[in-house]
């Protein structure tokens, strides 16, 4: 446990956080471009309108998370591994979902700001774990660096 807490720790994965957080942005910024294009100009659901940017931004996160966060090269991955970048961002989406739709529950006249403010809280929620899952579960980089001779001493694989 101790050398995977700490494998967060290492140049390579700051690196990869950086590169995420660079894509997270731009992905964060087509989402809520999206999002209020589908709520506010073509009048959707905030359900259909969080799904619908949700659904255009993980496809772009995907592609670019794979090829620079995780430089996984130009082949397009397995079916597991992007089925497990879409069970993630299912999850992420059912928290942004829940918060955003709380949000409109609680204050009835939440009004557009009000709405992306609530879209901003559940990115921030979401980033770590998110972070923790795409390097972990999906394309399998956390602890590429250590001495696997040290993984199989602490019972860590």
């Amino acid at each position: 446990m101790r050398n995977y807490l700490a494998s967060f720790g290492t140049r390579e994965t700051m690196g990869q956080f950086i590169r995420m957080a660079v894509i997270g942005v731009f992905n964060t910024v087509t989402y809520f471009a999206l999002f209020n294009l589908f709520r506010f100009a073509v009048g959707w659901t905030t359900f259909w309108s969080v799904t619908g940017a949700f659904a255009i931004a993980t496809g772009c996160s995907y592609v670019l998370n794979r090829r620079w966060t995780f430089r996984l090269g130009r082949n397009t991955g397995s079916w597991g591994e992007s089925g497990s970048f879409y069970v993630v961002n299912a999850l992420s989406w059912a928290a942004t979902v829940a918060v955003v739709k709380g949000a409109e529950i609680l204050w009835p006249d939440i009004g557009p700001l009000g709405l992306n403010l609530a879209n901003l809280v559940a990115t921030g929620v979401v980033l770590l774990p998110k972070f923790a899952a795409y390097r972990d579960l999906v394309f399998h980089r956390s602890l590429r660096g250590v001495d696997p001779e040290e993984q199989i001493a602490s019972g860590e694989n």
